[in-house]
């Protein structure tokens, strides 16, 4: 079975929870994604994606300058790099999540997984089947429920 850190985008970008929403989004258009995992103390606290930002202060008003805090999605659900990609699957499954953090032992974001990876994995062999993917895509689509990152 493969494991994580064979599909994961390693060395993410981080925000504090202390910046700005436009300081997250700016990260974002430099790394070119559209989520950071949120740390503090060298920790994952939670994760901020650019829908985030959008629906939940430029949207209603706070604007720019609301703390990445206001808008993060707190305690998301991680894995290890040594995790079996079936775990990311079923967390973004039951979870209805479209990325997630992947964290070493002392809680430090080392990567993220994202649909899209799962999608690129399901080409190679013994790594992600067509049917698991649809799986994953047709949970995290249902509607209902609030979808966290």
């Amino acid at each position: 079975m493969a494991k994580v850190r064979e599909l994961m985008t390693a060395n993410p970008s981080a925000a504090r929870p202390d910046q700005s929403v436009q300081e997250a989004a700016a990260l974002m258009r430099q790394r070119d994604c559209g989520c950071l995992p949120v740390e503090e103390n060298g920790h994952v606290v939670g994760v901020v994606t650019d829908r985030d930002i959008v629906t939940r202060a430029v949207a209603v008003g706070p604007g720019a300058e609301t703390s990445v805090r206001e808008v993060m999605s707190a305690q998301p659900a991680c894995c290890s790099p040594d995790d079996d990609i079936e775990v990311v699957q079923s967390l973004m499954a039951e979870k209805k999540i479209r990325r997630v953090p992947v964290v070493d032992p002392k809680g430090h974001a080392v990567g993220m997984v994202a649909q899209a990876d799962l999608a690129r994995a399901s080409n190679g062999p013994g790594m992600v089947s067509a049917k698991q993917l649809a799986h994953v895509l047709e949970c995290v689509s249902e509607p209902g429920g609030r979808t966290v990152h």
